[in-house]
């Protein structure tokens, strides 16, 4: 099914689905940062603290999501207005930010040999964040082949990588848990750096031009 062939009331429609999932996105990485932050400086896990931290980021470039979908809607063919090129540039910066925080967190704590007191909402918060994700990212890539929209398909891949995030934290929170792996908590948190990284370089590179690419779909 490709976009030309849409009636306007189908095409309607599915923006108002592609923007309806861009809200839900906005909301539940709100939730997902207060609790996170909060059972993560309570149980003192760096990487579930880092998860939430990055959760509050992706709010403000949900924001931008949804301020891109309606002008797409209007004008399908208009390029990034100041406001999602704004977006953009907080958002890197603060990942960047977020990258300088867990890697120096990260290292300190496996120089003092800080551990976590447990990591079990860790494990709650990346399954039930798995899920969704996974879930949002299917929905968000059907949308965007049926509108044979490069912007919301790029951003479905974006989703695919908090979907790899939320892995991480599963891993880190099921190992420490488990097996009580020294250091793997901040081991964790240093990998989520990773991906904050790479989503920060790919904020300034769209902001930059108006090439819709997402550098986490290779």
């Amino acid at each position: 099914m490709n976009a030309k062939i849409l009636s306007i009331s189908e095409n309607k429609n599915l923006y108002k689905i592609a923007f309806g999932l861009a809200i839900f996105t906005i909301l539940y990485n709100i939730a997902e940062g207060l609790i996170s932050t909060f059972l993560g400086y309570q149980d003192e896990s760096l990487a579930l603290f880092g998860f939430g931290t990055d959760s509050f980021i992706e709010v403000i470039s949900g924001l931008g999501i949804a301020q891109m979908i309606l002008r797409i809607q209007k004008q399908p063919e208009s390029n990034r207005n100041n406001f999602e090129r704004t977006a953009l540039r907080i958002t890197g910066f603060s990942f960047y930010g977020l990258v300088v925080g867990l890697v120096v967190s990260g290292i300190y704590n496996i120089w003092t040999g800080q551990k976590p007191e447990t990591t079990f909402w860790g494990i709650i918060i990346s399954v039930i964040s798995i899920l969704i994700m996974w879930v949002l990212y299917l929905a968000k890539r059907s949308v965007g082949k049926k509108l044979d929209s490069d912007p919301i398909l790029a951003d479905a891949e974006c989703t695919k990588v908090c979907f790899y995030m939320s892995i991480i934290l599963l891993i880190s929170s099921g190992l420490y848990e488990l097996a009580h792996i020294p250091y793997i908590d901040s081991i964790g948190a240093i990998g989520l750096a990773f991906f904050a990284f790479k989503e920060g370089r790919e904020c300034f590179e769209k902001a930059k031009s108006d090439k819709y690419c997402c550098s986490h779909c290779n």
